[in-house]
């Protein structure tokens, strides 16, 4: 599927299979720079939150990194001291192996909360990264990330600063624990452009805002959510900051793939066969706006009405009113892509065979006029299907 693809300049990846998981799948991943790279993340606002989060804030805070390193299967989540020395061992070994020191290495896990991680697997495992990295090996470090993902997650920009080719490559993992706040998953964007820290970090949290946090599955929050960014320079340019001339086609590019990457960790949500887009608008702020869209976006009611192609509106009603958005139900105009359902807060008078008709297709909007102010918000989502429960349960 991305055998295609290549790493930026200066970037190389691997995915190999360390036994972490059953069946010889793949289970770990590396990605690394040459040289060192400007670095930027976002994490889990989750006050549980895994080891590996705890050593990449804390690793953030030096400004640069050469690589990061990921086990899936296991999420070193409520896993103590102990925990927390596997993790600070994973980036002690990588930097061994790579030649830097520790706090330029980002670790991540993806899987399940509780167990130990198995370093006498994972020490070796990371041996075997080094050893398999190249620049073409986006496959196999895409297919390394996955836990109940059915597909691999990239997304490529290239484009042109001062003149030279710049190229971003980006990696997510996700299907389940999505919303709010990033999810139960994993994204790794890197550049061969070189960017200032303080403006790449900027970019990346505005680009997360508006990408991975306007997306929910499930409405569970994980403890390991982590979206990192690695800037290296290869490109040389000047480094780009807010103020540059091409900053806004760096961001732009930037914002691209984040979205593209978050809105495949929906579409291949666990057991869901559609893809929803919630669009509020007339709110009396932006604020009311995005509560009104997540109440609608993660209600259960909503989420399996959807599943059974039943355009049940009244529990679209519901969910705005009890969202704590300022709501007026006089006023409230839904739309299942442009067919009105209701009109000033009762039935439109739709026939239902036309509204059944939109919420059959596999891609569709409901879209919320308030008709209160001129907030605004979009939130991404996806139905509940009995296989959700089958994988989850």
């Amino acid at each position: 599927m991305f055998s295609e693809i290549h790493m930026p300049k200066g970037f190389e990846c691997a995915g190999v299979s360390a036994g972490i998981k059953p069946g010889g799948v793949k289970d770990m991943a590396l990605i690394f720079s040459d040289t060192p790279a400007s670095a930027a993340g976002v994490f889990t606002t989750n006050q549980v939150c895994a080891a590996p989060v705890k050593v990449c804030r804390a690793h953030l805070q030096h400004g640069v990194a050469r690589a990061i390193v990921m086990n899936s299967g296991i999420a070193n989540a409520c896993t103590g001291a102990e925990g927390m020395v596997a993790a600070k061992d994973m980036a002690a070994e990588t930097a061994k192996v790579i030649g830097c020191e520790p706090q330029e290495i980002f670790v991540c896990s993806t899987g399940k909360i509780g167990p130990q991680l198995p370093l006498d697997k994972i020490i070796p495992g990371i041996g075997k990264l080094f050893d398999a990295a190249l620049i073409e090996n986006v496959q196999d470090c895409a297919e390394a990330m996955m836990t109940t993902d059915t597909r691999p997650k990239v997304s490529v920009a290239e484009l042109e600063i001062e003149g030279r080719s710049v190229k971003i490559v980006g990696f997510a993992k996700g299907a389940g624990m999505i919303e709010p706040n990033m999810a139960t998953m994993l994204s790794y964007i890197t550049t061969d452009a070189a960017v200032e820290q303080h403006a790449l970090q900027a970019a990346l949290k505005k680009a997360v805002d508006s990408s991975f946090n306007r997306i929910s599955i499930d409405g569970d929050q994980s403890t390991n959510d982590t979206v990192l960014a690695m800037a290296n320079g290869a490109a040389e340019n000047r480094p780009l900051d807010e103020n540059s001339h091409d900053w806004g086609v760096f961001y732009q590019a930037l914002e691209t793939v984040c979205h593209e990457l978050a809105m495949m960790i929906v579409h291949d949500g666990e057991g869901a066969d559609k893809f929803v887009t919630v669009n509020v608008k007339g709110a009396a702020t932006a604020e009311d706006a995005e509560l009104a869209a997540r109440a609608v976006a993660n209600s259960m009611l909503n989420k399996t009405a959807w599943a059974g192609t039943h355009p049940d509106w009244g529990r679209i009603m519901d969910s705005v009113g009890y969202s704590k958005a300022q709501v007026n139900e006089d006023l409230v105009d839904i739309f299942y892509d442009d067919t009105q359902a209701v009109a000033g807060g009762c039935q439109s008078g739709v026939a239902q065979e036309d509204l059944i008709k939109v919420v059959s297709q596999s891609d569709f909007a409901i879209n919320i006029d308030l008709h209160m102010g001129e907030g605004e918000a979009v939130v991404y989502t996806c139905n509940c299907t009995e296989e959700y429960v089958r994988i989850n349960y």
